[in-house]
């Protein structure tokens, strides 16, 4: 066992999402970090709030940066946020003049932030984008065993016979509705974070709505009237959707280990997991995975609601939390729709 399994050598190859991983890593992070910079400066520039020489050079910087790690793990320990000392350092690879005009207006929370939902933006559409091949394979299967019959079951007993087609819409239903809700909390959710100090936007000027829409577009975010720092509901709503999109990928592979029990033999699932000592057993290793992670990602949407309650203009304590709960919340439900694209490939009926 190791502190994180989707990453684990091994069982990363079980639990894992290198895609969504990838999104989530430190480069990913600071890419868009930077992009954050740049794009302030331009803003700024191009309303005059600061001059077109320090802009550029600001853009070039950012460009080609790459921090000090050292020193950004030591000053984080002491800072609680990395976003102090990388502009330390950016200021001082900028030098005089341009230095004092990097990161003016802004706050650290609205680069993590800003870092983050960019990255969640992304992450999003490559989960609507395997939740559209989901319905699509239980639309295929729907028609391959259209007029195939099994047992219904209410409460863990026989209740009467019904369709295929009853029970794989009940599957292929709520992915569709997961995929209606993720439209509508999109532009709730991915939108820019830019408020200063306390989130008023003070700092930037009487320009600051001309400059935030303008960084808000060069992020590809929507635009946003005032900052959300202390404002959580749109991220624990997404939280809360992953949730429910691993829960019902989760309900499918309690529904296919059931079913492929020796015992009611309803469903065969090719190519299951081996046993060390019994060499006959096929054991039905992306279903139980499947559950494994609906019940994981249960438990962190509760850490991330928990950290929605963020005392007066900023948090420390909240936001480190979510830190905490959001990343394995997303590579749990990201693996979750792995996991059941392989299964769903690879289900059968028993012969009529």
């Amino acid at each position: 066992m190791s502190i994180c399994p989707f990453d684990h050598p091994a069982l990363g190859g079980l639990l894992g999402d290198p895609e969504l991983a990838e999104l989530l890593s430190f480069e990913a992070e600071l890419e868009v970090m930077l992009r954050f910079e740049a794009a302030l400066a331009r803003a700024q520039a191009a309303v005059g709030a600061i001059p077109g020489d320090a802009a550029a050079a600001i853009e070039a910087l950012c460009a080609s940066f790459r921090p000090d790690l050292g020193a950004l793990a030591a000053a984080t320990a002491r800072d609680g946020v990395i976003v102090p000392e990388l502009v330390r350092q950016l200021r001082t690879a900028l030098g005089a003049p341009h230095a004092e005009h990097l990161h003016r207006g802004a706050t650290s929370q609205d680069l993590v932030d800003t870092a983050l939902l960019v990255r969640l933006q992304r992450a999003t559409a490559i989960l609507d984008g395997r939740l559209e091949r989901l319905v699509d394979r239980l639309g295929e299967l729907g028609r391959a065993w259209d007029g195939r019959r099994l047992v219904g079951r209410t409460r863990m007993r026989r209740a009467r016979p019904i369709d295929w087609a009853h029970k794989l819409e009940s599957w292929r239903a709520p992915l569709d509705r997961h995929r209606e809700r993720l439209a509508a909390l999109a532009p709730r959710v991915f939108r820019l974070q830019l408020g200063g100090a306390v989130g008023d936007r003070a700092e930037l000027g009487p320009a600051a709505a001309e400059i935030a829409d303008r960084v808000a577009d060069a992020l590809g975010l929507a635009r946003a009237e005032r900052a959300t720092h202390a404002e959580r509901d749109g991220i624990v709503d997404l939280a809360s959707w992953l949730a429910l999109v691993a829960g019902s990928l989760g309900k499918i592979g309690q529904d296919v280990a059931i079913l492929a029990q020796d015992e009611v033999a309803e469903l065969l699932v090719e190519g299951g997991g081996t046993s060390s000592a019994m060499p006959h057993k096929v054991n039905p290793v992306a279903a139980e995975v499947l559950v494994a992670l609906a019940r994981h990602a249960a438990a962190l949407a509760g850490a991330m609601h928990q950290a929605s309650v963020h005392e007066n203009e900023r948090s420390g304590a909240a936001w480190t939390l979510e830190w905490l709960a959001l990343p394995p919340l997303l590579l749990a439900t990201g693996a979750a729709t792995l996991r059941a694209l392989d299964l769903l490939e690879r289900l059968r009926l028993p012969e009529a």
